[in-house]
């Protein structure tokens, strides 16, 4: 009787599985979705810090801010 000792049973998580497949389609979509949000922001962010630089010179800064804050304000509302 020592010899028939039973085989520890594994625990099937098949469902685990699944879940794995809906969170990386949900990952996907949300991604795909935010796509256009993101690169207009990667863009935008650099020329607004930009921006702010020069508009600590004093004769021109405020002039060139001004226009640089329209032209990212310009490629926030472009639709991609």
């Amino acid at each position: 009787m020592a010899g028939l000792q039973k085989k520890p049973q594994r625990i099937r998580l098949h469902w685990l599985k699944d879940m794995r497949i809906i969170f990386l389609g949900l990952t996907l979509l949300l991604c795909v979705l935010l796509a256009g949000c993101l690169a207009t922001k990667v863009v935008t962010i650099p020329m607004r810090v930009a921006g702010e630089a020069v508009g600590f010179v004093p004769v021109v800064g405020g002039a060139v801010e001004g226009v640089v804050d329209t032209a990212a304000g310009a490629v926030d509302l472009a639709p991609l």
